[in-house]
């Protein structure tokens, strides 16, 4: 059997900046090319960084990026390193708008492609054919559809080339690879990590490599980006399904790999597949030592993605520094662990604000906080703050309560304006599904950490930081009073979380069930929950639709994150 090396670059890209993201690939190819890989494949849009959204309806930056292309190509070319064949994911356009049966919105203009570069020129390309348009994704409204698989010879060995939703689609591209009788699938990809995700895609990567008997080599983009985090977790699987190669999960690496790949036949190609003949020469190939990385458990998974997502966030939009509030509770020290690792305790301003509910224990845990993880930590009474307008507007009940918090986001955002620091905001993802926050206050911020996180796991990542960290001959970050006590926003005497809510592990089960699994009511009663119970906290669900769509965003880690995954109306009356 011919033998192939094969280079996967899992790239960071930042959305627009085609320079950067240009030198990315350029350094990719480097190494791929000092490695001696005949065959280089970078992440979908690793060009442009993905998703781009209604950028592919300008013509303005459609252009910028396919020049960019050939501006590559030419480039790699200058450097010697042209005859390393490099498949590249870009959006291509701008093209006339078109409607291809039911396929996609008649003013798109764009295509989201793979191009091939060789010896200084573009020398194939490959179109996106299948479109979601599910979830987080919306490349049914701007990308118009291809209609061809591409196949490249390439030392005697076909290897064809599809781009991220072609291979979970039965039919179209696929169905074709085994028809064209390829050695090698290619799959490019820019695949948002979710929570087991890997329970769905490596099946899915080995199942298509025994369909279409070929050794399948995925390549998956890394790196945060807005709301969605991108794993990696490339691999490289042959026709039985075993792994010859994995990278590793939210790290930037080139996997290198060696296959032996069924050579390519003479004959007729099928309908809508194009082959073109890539001459490269015998070059020193360098002994490859095995490379197979191994998945952590699921809770590193988890709070790797939240890292990563934060530090992204962090960087990618020019800020230094974060600032959070400091209560002494499970949400805010896990924030700030999180924020630690990501950017540096260094980069950590947290803020201890007590008021006049505030306990002692919640004051020294924060403290115990700070001095754990190392970061800048102030104290900034409220009462005297709080008191003037609550006498003067005369409020108590929950007007007073909420006017706290709101004091409290007045200091945090005037740090920010101060010192430039990005604001956090540490709301769970079972506060936010109830509305258990207050609006301008303890929810204010641009970026939530755990807004997907439900409270329950909120749990048991810090205490798998901690675990993680005696593990490492480390201080644990998160003191354990934090883990242990009853949570409570402390707005007013005595107060806890379970006056107004039922036990978390209750709550965040039902929540599953009325959110991610969209039961309605009856639904859920039938699965044994309380009817009233239902009905009060279904009901607190639907009315706190307004404040979610006001909220920060933060790292996307379930199938069914509040955003774009979970599109309701405000004004609704629900039904059932």
């Amino acid at each position: 059997m011919p033998r192939l090396r094969l280079a996967l670059a899992q790239t960071n890209p930042v959305v627009g900046d085609l320079v950067g993201n240009a030198a990315q690939v350029l350094d990719a190819a480097r190494e791929a090319h000092a490695a001696g890989a005949d065959l280089l494949a970078l992440g979908e849009m690793a060009l442009t960084g993905y998703p781009i959204e209604d950028l592919a309806s300008r013509p303005s930056f459609l252009a910028a990026s396919g020049a960019a292309v050939a501006a590559l190509a030419t480039r790699l070319q200058e450097e010697g390193l042209g005859d390393l064949a490099v498949v590249v994911g870009h959006p291509d356009g701008p093209h006339e708008p078109r409607l291809l049966g039911a396929s996609n919105a008649p003013t798109a203009i764009a295509q989201n492609c793979a191009s091939v570069l060789h010896q200084g020129a573009v020398v194939a390309r490959y179109a996106k054919h299948h479109l979601p348009n599910y979830s987080v994704f919306d490349e049914y409204r701007v990308f118009i559809p291809g209609d061809e698989l591409l196949v490249l010879r390439l030392r005697g060995v076909d290897v064809a080339v599809i781009v991220c939703e072609d291979l979970w689609r039965d039919g179209g591209p696929v169905g074709r690879v085994l028809e064209a009788d390829a050695g090698v699938l290619v799959v490019i990809n820019a695949s948002p990590f979710e929570r087991d995700k890997d329970e769905v895609r490596l099946p899915l990567v080995t199942r298509r490599a025994t369909e279409t008997d070929t050794i399948v080599a995925y390549v998956n983009i890394v790196g945060g980006q807005d709301d969605l985090v991108f794993d990696g977790d490339s691999v490289v699987v042959d026709g039985t399904g075993a792994i010859l190669a994995r990278a590793p999960q939210f790290d930037e690496h080139l996997l290198v790999v060696d296959v032996d790949a069924e050579a390519a036949a003479d004959g007729a190609l099928p309908p809508a597949v194009s082959r073109v003949e890539i001459s490269t020469p015998a070059r020193e190939q360098p002994a490859l030592a095995a490379d197979v990385a191994t998945l952590p458990d699921d809770r590193e998974q988890v709070w790797n993605a939240l890292v990563l997502g934060l530090r992204d966030y962090v960087g990618k939009n020019g800020f230094r520094s974060v600032v959070l509030g400091l209560s002494g509770g499970i949400d805010s020290a896990v924030c700030a662990a999180i924020a630690a690792d990501a950017i540096g305790a260094d980069g950590v301003h947290g803020v201890s604000m007590p008021s006049r509910w505030s306990s002692d224990h919640s004051r020294s845990d924060a403290d115990d906080l700070a001095e754990r993880i190392g970061l800048h930590y102030s104290v900034e009474p409220i009462a005297e703050l709080v008191a003037p307008i609550e006498q003067q507007l005369a409020l108590d009940g929950v007007a007073a309560e909420n006017l706290q918090a709101r004091v409290r986001g007045v200091i945090l955002m005037a740090a920010s304006n101060m010192h430039g620091h990005l604001v956090l905001t540490t709301g769970n993802k079972t506060e936010l599904a109830v509305g258990y926050s207050t609006i301008y206050g303890d929810s204010v911020g641009g970026f939530a950490p755990i807004k997907d996180v439900p409270k329950m796991l909120v749990w048991e990542l810090a205490r798998w930081r901690n675990e993680h960290a005696v593990a490492r001959g480390e201080t644990p970050p998160i003191p354990a009073a934090s883990i242990e006590k009853p949570p409570s926003a402390e707005l007013r005497p005595g107060q806890v979380d379970q006056d107004s809510l039922p036990p978390y592990e209750v709550l965040d089960a039902l929540l599953e069930a009325y959110i991610t699994q969209k039961l309605g009511k009856d639904d859920v009663v039938g699965l044994g929950f309380d009817r009233e119970l239902v009905e009060h906290i279904t009901g607190l669900v639907d009315r706190a639709e307004w404040k979610r769509r006001q909220g920060a965003i933060g790292p996307k880690i379930s199938g069914m994150a509040f955003g774009r995954d979970r599109r309701l109306p405000i004004t609704y009356r629900p039904t059932d």
